[in-house]
């Protein structure tokens, strides 16, 4: 009887365990599908955030400026962009989105001419009232010029092609008949060709600084009667940009030689690689450096964005190397003790497309960020014009704390948000680029952001919109040539084609480094002064 008591209770028991272990199941399944249901979900509004973010690429303004409302933020005063037109002070901020506090704006003059350059020729047409009309009516005496009334236009002529002749003499002996003595040419870029330096020139600029594609130039010279095929453009290019080498090594050498370099890099599409297809992607390098009246801006094409690349052209430089994120430029850096700074250009346009898919009206971590690298902007501008020690205290000083109160911040809100969000992959951007980003508390000669190697790469991607690609490597190396001399050129506020023509005609008899050298923008002047 006693044991037949106890057989319910065994039962009861393992029942209990069955359904314990059930229920145990039951709940690692459901937060197995919540995890799933999490993840989905996640994915998902990664998914729409992306698809937001490329419409507004493709539909939305380019600009980065955003606006908020002053009611919806609880910041110490709005991070707001005016409409006028941006004054030097304010460049370097205005390329990262940050504005100047509000200003009375000056009154516009309008309907009023612009004055026309006073070192512009002038060219007079003077317009005269008829010969009967210059009697009195009344009494029928002559009238007398008293005065005239100037107008001034602006005048264009259009390129005008010439055949410039060189006429070589020659000179012998009546008495002898012997010894005949011809005048020689002077050294020609091109020697091969009959492109004189104008010319060759000509069509750089009007390719490397206007991008006008060199089918488009050919039409041009078709129409004025003159056959100079594409491909003979093309040769005459790879041949200048032969001929700069020299000139592109000198540029090169005192980059190398500066305390802080910018770099950065694009991508360019070159036809008849070896061993690779056409449609495989290669990369335009560009790098920046050198101080006001003495900018270098220097362009190499390789096939590779290695790390094998920055190790080739900076050699054994080991000063300060300014980048954007990109991890490519980690092993030079390691092997040369660079001092590596990051772009907080960069960190804040993550933020823009972040704040770009937030529901509209309303505020977040976006707007937050954005208003305190506003403000390190802000700080930038007023320390525009001190030299690196006395910026330095300003920055101890004034950014110093922002960046105390953003990583506080950025360690709060990294751990509440999905990292595969917009704002989730703007914050762990932050945080891993947190070191480079914060190197500038540290030395006043590092600036804020990489802008001026994106504004130094920006011509070159322009030109691409136009010709699309470079049909050899010896194209896209020459193109790299040309356009390091032109926007160098440009850096040291050089006229492209005046430049570049004389260099042309000077470069092929300089046959050394100091003649060489001498042809560099900032010594350029007092050469052709000589």
């Amino acid at each position: 009887m006693k044991s037949a008591a106890i057989q319910p209770d065994r039962d009861v028991s393992r029942l209990q365990r069955q359904v314990a272990e059930l229920e145990k199941k039951l709940a690692e399944k459901d937060a197995l599908l919540a995890t799933k249901e999490a993840h989905w979900a996640a994915r998902e509004c990664s998914m729409f955030e992306q698809i937001r973010l490329l419409l507004d690429s493709r539909f939305g303004p380019s600009t980065e400026r955003y606006h908020v409302d002053q009611q919806q933020l609880q910041f110490d005063e709005a991070e707001q962009y005016a409409d006028a037109p941006v004054t030097e002070p304010e460049a370097e901020a205005a390329q990262a989105g940050e504005t100047a506090p509000s200003v009375p704006a000056k009154r516009r003059n309008r309907g009023g001419r612009v004055r026309l350059p006073a070192e512009l020729p002038r060219v007079e047409v003077v317009h005269d009232i008829p010969e009967a009309q210059r009697y009195c009516p009344h009494g029928g005496s002559e009238l007398t010029c008293i005065g005239e009334e100037v107008t001034e236009q602006l005048d264009v002529i259009p390129a005008r092609v010439q055949v410039r002749r060189h006429i070589r003499r020659k000179y012998a002996c009546r008495c002898c008949e012997e010894g005949v003595h011809t005048a020689s040419m002077p050294p020609q870029p091109l020697p091969w060709s009959m492109a004189s330096p104008g010319l060759l020139a000509y069509i750089a600029t009007a390719k490397y600084e206007y991008g006008l594609p060199l089918y488009r130039q050919a039409k041009g010279f078709e129409r004025k009667g003159i056959p100079l095929p594409r491909n003979t453009l093309a040769r005459w290019m790879v041949g200048i940009g032969e001929l700069l080498t020299p000139l592109g090594q000198a540029l090169q050498d005192h980059l190398l030689a500066q305390p802080l370099i910018h770099m950065d890099e694009t991508t360019v599409q070159v036809n008849t690689e070896p061993g690779r297809t056409a449609s495989s992607t290669s990369y335009m390098w560009v790098q920046r450096g050198g101080p006001p009246g003495e900018q270098v801006v220097r362009y190499d094409y390789d096939t590779s964005r290695s790390g094998r690349v920055p190790r080739r052209l900076l050699g054994d430089y080991a000063g300060v190397l300014v980048t954007d994120g990109y991890e490519g430029y980690a092993q030079v850096v390691r092997e040369n003790g660079i001092t590596h700074a990051g772009c907080w250009a960069h960190a804040r346009r993550k933020f823009v497309e972040a704040q770009k898919v937030q529901p509209k009206g309303k505020t977040g971590k976006a707007d937050w960020a954005l208003s305190l690298i506003g403000k390190l902007y802000r700080v930038e501008r007023e320390g525009k014009t001190l030299d690196p020690e006395d910026r330095l205290v300003l920055r101890q000083r004034q950014s110093r704390p922002l960046i105390d109160k953003l990583q506080r911040w950025l360690e709060k809100s990294i751990t509440q948000v999905p990292p595969k969000t917009a704002i989730g992959k703007a914050l762990r951007y932050l945080q891993t680029q947190w070191p480079r980003l914060t190197r500038f508390l540290d030395d006043g000669r590092i600036p804020l952001d990489n802008n001026p190697a994106e504004n130094a790469i920006r011509p070159f991607v322009v030109g691409r919109k136009n010709w699309l690609f470079s049909h050899t490597t010896q194209g896209a190396s020459a193109s790299a040539m040309i356009y390091s001399v032109i926007e160098t050129a440009k850096a040291n506020g050089l006229e492209p084609y005046e430049y570049l023509e004389d260099v042309l005609t000077r470069l092929p008899a300089a046959d050394t480094d100091q003649a060489i050298h001498a042809l560099l923008p900032w010594n350029w002047g007092k050469t052709i002064q000589a």
